[in-house]
């Protein structure tokens, strides 16, 4: 791995690949729009869009033709808006196999940045479990690998590493989905080279913001934004309720960018990873990375706004 950039020139890095963005902000964004806003990761230099797509839920539709249709239409929407990193797991039903059934069938697999995760325990397992997602996912090599809530992770670590030394896995990292993991996860940080670390971090699970966006910079590790929305309820506060007016002024076009652009804000975060099935809600999740983030003053103002709903 090569050496971790300073927080310092990780933020200035952040910051000039986020000022690519161009088009007008709204709430829903074309699907051609150029330059979507993007970020570096320190240990490769490799630019991903800073808004990708999870697949949680979403893309457990098993042979459902009617919803993989749908699915397609939300990956065509996807790569058309720039949008290159998709996040999947073992852990999400048949969400591998259906995200590797529509990439091929699309044609769009050099296009995407495919992360998934291993979560099982023991070597061996753990390499079947890999093995088999390479199957699913219709690849011979991903470009991150995760350690899925940091289960069995000292083994794990080990064989990513050989992977990605074999040309397998492009970048490696750790997930965890509950803070009273943050302080192991910081430990691991701190002494681990990893390329990513992916946690929670929404208006509503805000915790990563307080230490570990901080101690990612510091340590050169991109950091992916999970549930960016939280855990479900977020739209369930904002129905019937219309945006603020000094949101709309600042180039906010939905309650959906409302949140991604809160996540976006905090420059050490490369990429957030919502997820949807519908293409609508795909481009406008895409459209919350259009113009300049929040800074620190506007995020402020939104975290306390949020509170108030």
């Amino acid at each position: 791995m090569t050496t971790p950039l300073s927080r310092r020139e990780f933020l200035r890095l952040g910051a000039g690949a986020t000022a690519l963005a161009c088009g007008l902000p709204g709430q829903t964004a074309p699907v051609s729009s150029p330059a979507p806003a993007r970020a570096r990761i320190p240990s490769s230099g490799v630019e991903i869009t800073r808004i990708g797509l999870g697949t949680w839920q979403t893309f457990d539709v098993g042979g459902d033709a009617a919803r993989r249709t749908q699915l397609a239409e939300v990956l065509r929407v996807f790569t058309a808006g720039g949008g290159d990193v998709v996040d999947t797991s073992p852990m999400y039903g048949s969400a591998e196999a259906v995200l590797g059934d529509l990439a091929a069938e699309a044609g769009l697999r050099e296009r995407l940045f495919l992360a998934t995760k291993v979560w099982t325990t023991g070597e061996a397992a753990g390499v079947r479990q890999m093995e088999e997602s390479l199957r699913k996912l219709r690849t011979g090599r991903v470009e991150l690998m995760q350690i899925h809530n940091l289960t069995d992770w000292r083994t794990h670590l080990k064989t990513l590493r050989a992977w990605k030394e074999q040309g397998r896995f492009r970048h490696i990292g750790i997930t965890h989905y509950v803070a009273s993991a943050y302080p192991e996860v910081a430990r691991i940080l701190r002494n681990e080279p990893l390329d990513f670390l992916q946690l929670n971090l929404s208006l509503d699970e805000p915790e990563a913001a307080e230490t570990l966006l901080a101690l990612s910079a510091d340590r050169g590790v991109a950091f992916i934004a999970n549930r960016p929305f939280g855990g479900g309820g977020a739209f369930a506060r904002t129905r019937d309720r219309p945006l603020p007016e000094w949101a709309r002024e600042a180039g906010v076009g939905s309650w959906a960018q409302f949140l991604l652009k809160w996540v976006l804000s905090h420059p050490e975060v490369t990429c957030a990873i919502p997820g949807t099935s519908r293409p609508q809600h795909m481009r406008d999740n895409l459209a919350a990375a259009a113009g300049p983030p929040p800074d620190a003053a506007l995020r402020r103002r939104m975290a306390e706004h949020w509170r108030t709903l």
